[in-house]
């Protein structure tokens, strides 16, 4: 009996202490528990501001790499466009003429240079630029002139292109023989070469430029005028009928011959060796034996080609003007070549025929 009232006098007793204790096993595992929550969560926020971070870093390369595109897009926008403008012979419509070769030469003559047999021709009067067949010229009063080649002469700021902007090796303050810049211009079709040849020629450019035209005259080329030695200037203008003339006089200055025809020199500038080529592939193919040539181009005057030859026996002077694209006026040089082969093999066949 007594015993029961003890035991249910201590109940609120054991209630008491256990609440006490539970109370302070929560606190504690409350304060334990508390730091590693701060920290799981102060590492989560750590983790995203990496992230973050990370991301933006990514975002900035990203960006870095689209500026560094556009800005090569930007440069490829702003390079220098090539001429796409139309030549004198395409706006006047010379294109449109027809001829037995289907040529893609606006301007066209071949004749024997014996007989002065006209074997082809097509516009062969009209009048356009000639661009650097102008140097023909050049060459034939230089050497009407019988200057020194071994003097030596110094490229300077006039001889740079203001004309069409093109470019040269031959820097300023370069120093080479006469001899040298007219085997440059010939071959090679080196501007600041042969505008150096003018402006040293006595009297100066002007009486250069009236001694080309003079000699334009003397030879009969009624429909051709020069205003300058190098044929940048589309004002240098003449006739596939004049040109023929022209090419028939150079032709008989050796040294014409020879400079025009060389497939290659090297040339010494101070303290460097440069290598010069050819402008006219045909000079070095086994096909065709060329005595003199000259090509030329700027926009105004399309691609243009003369030569003295010799296909098939005969002598030939061929003029081509205004080519339209790159490769054809040598395309309408092998076209003209196997014609006249054909033609010859036909005339041989039929004299033969006939001596039977």
């Amino acid at each position: 009996m007594i015993l029961g009232i003890e035991s249910t006098a201590l109940n609120p007793l054991k209630r008491l202490l256990t609440h006490r204790i539970l109370g302070q096993c929560l606190s504690l595992c409350l304060l334990v528990s508390f730091p590693f929550t701060s920290y799981a969560a102060d590492n989560e926020a750590t983790r995203k501001a990496n992230a973050s971070k990370k991301s933006a870093k990514k975002a900035q390369q990203t960006n870095k790499q689209s500026s560094k595109q556009s800005t090569k897009v930007r440069k490829v926008a702003k390079a220098k466009p090539s001429d796409t403008r139309p030549s004198f012979g395409r706006v006047a419509g010379l294109h449109q003429a027809d001829d037995v070769l289907d040529l893609r030469s606006s301007v066209a003559l071949v004749i024997d240079q014996d007989t002065h047999e006209v074997l082809l021709r097509k516009n062969d009067q009209a009048v356009l630029p000639i661009a650097s067949l102008t140097k023909l010229m050049t060459g034939l009063v230089i050497s009407d002139a019988n200057l020194s080649h071994s003097e030596m002469i110094t490229i300077t700021q006039e001889d740079v292109d203001t004309e069409k902007g093109s470019s040269s090796r031959l820097a300023v303050g370069s120093v080479l023989s006469r001899g040298d810049l007219l085997h440059l211009a010939l071959m090679s079709s080196e501007n600041r070469a042969a505008h150096a040849l003018g402006r040293t020629y006595p009297g100066g450019s002007k009486v250069f430029v009236k001694a080309m035209n003079d000699r334009a005259r003397g030879l009969g080329m009624a429909s051709t005028h020069y205003v300058e030695p190098t044929g940048l200037s589309s004002r240098n203008q003449s006739s596939a009928a004049d040109l023929a003339v022209l090419v028939g006089a150079a032709y008989n200055v050796p040294m014409m011959r020879e400079f025009s025809t060389s497939p290659g020199s090297e040339v010494t500038v101070g303290r460097r060796t440069l290598q010069y080529n050819t402008t006219n592939r045909l000079v070095k193919s086994p096909n065709w034996d060329i005595g003199l040539q000259k090509t030329g181009y700027i926009s105004e005057a399309g691609q243009c080609l003369v030569m003295q030859t010799k296909v098939a026996g005969r002598k030939l002077i061929i003029v081509f003007l205004d080519s339209a694209g790159k490769l054809s006026r040598i395309a309408d040089a092998e076209r003209v070549r196997r014609w006249v082969e054909t033609q010859g093999a036909r005339t041989a066949a039929v004299t033969a025929s006939t001596a039977g």
